[in-house]
């Protein structure tokens, strides 16, 4: 518990940094020469986060829903009676620091996160970098499965995040996510706790208003044996009258970053997958 509390710590520590006020509103501009703005439209690529913060003052509100795998076919209706979602709300306290609160439906997952911006893409710099962490807990895990008192630690999963993005033109973005998180409590018994990934994402703007998204996310120390597998995820954004709706296909069932990461079941190749959408709102204080 010493360790957890020590490690919980150094992960929540970025969450007080203050970041920075005077970044500009992340939308699409023609002319980049000074910054590049918005390699990304929406807050996620599908599953990952992307660099785009929240503005000051803005209030999200999103919905992130994944259906049952379309592999039960017509009894399970292409995976709608199995469905998973996470309410997810969202504030900025100023453009470059967002923070946020979410339920998951997947082990009826709590969970606390903070999003902050350290620089902008512009002529000067060839990228734009954030942090991202996040706090959850797994309010159904109970003592039958663990056959012993469950403790605070057990139920604790927790995640820091690089997010390092290019607006390579005015079509093309990609991003990169070095990746650690723990799981007080893991499915399978020979997994560390401790886990690392490394996130590869993009996007490839295919009109006015649709893009083409896709993230991978690699498990560098996956226990052997392990039944989960690397998320693999690909969808489109509509932008819609003031805000983005994301349609994709994954095999990763979980919305929240330790979900997605260290429990995705889905196979590709056998059909394994789940459609969902994020959809989401903002609204201006």
């Amino acid at each position: 518990m010493k360790r957890l509390c020590v490690t919980l710590w150094v992960i929540l520590l970025p969450l007080f940094m203050t970041a920075q006020n005077d970044l500009l509103s992340s939308i699409d501009k023609t002319d980049s020469t000074t910054i590049a703005e918005a390699a990304f439209k929406g807050l996620k690529i599908v599953n990952f986060e992307s660099t785009k913060m929240v503005n000051r003052n803005e209030f999200y509100f999103i919905v992130f829903h994944r259906f049952g795998s379309i592999k039960t076919g017509l009894d399970g209706f292409f995976g709608l009676d199995f469905a998973n979602t996470r309410l997810h709300f969202i504030y900025g306290f100023t453009d470059g620091f967002n923070l946020s609160v979410s339920r998951n439906s997947f082990n009826k997952t709590y969970d606390v996160s903070g999003k902050y911006r350290f620089v902008q893409q512009s002529e000067d710099f060839p990228v734009t970098i954030a942090g991202y962490s996040q706090v959850a807990f797994n309010t159904l895990l109970d003592e039958p499965v663990l056959q012993r008192e469950v403790e605070l630690g057990d139920r604790t999963s927790f995640t820091q995040q690089l997010l390092i993005s290019r607006k390579v033109s005015e079509r093309v973005s990609l991003q990169l996510m070095p990746t650690y998180f723990y799981e007080g409590y893991v499915d399978y018994a020979p997994q560390d706790n401790s886990q690392f990934a490394l996130g590869f994402g993009g996007r490839v703007k295919l009109s006015k208003r649709f893009s083409l998204n896709m993230d991978y996310g690699w498990h560098l120390n996956r226990a052997d044996g392990s039944p989960f597998v690397n998320p693999l995820s690909i969808g489109v954004d509509i932008e819609t009258g003031g805000h983005v709706f994301q349609l994709h296909f994954t095999n990763a069932q979980p919305t929240f970053e330790s979900g997605f990461l260290g429990n995705a079941i889905g196979d590709w190749g056998d059909g394994n997958i789940y459609f969902g959408f994020n959809l989401s709102r903002v609204f201006n204080f």
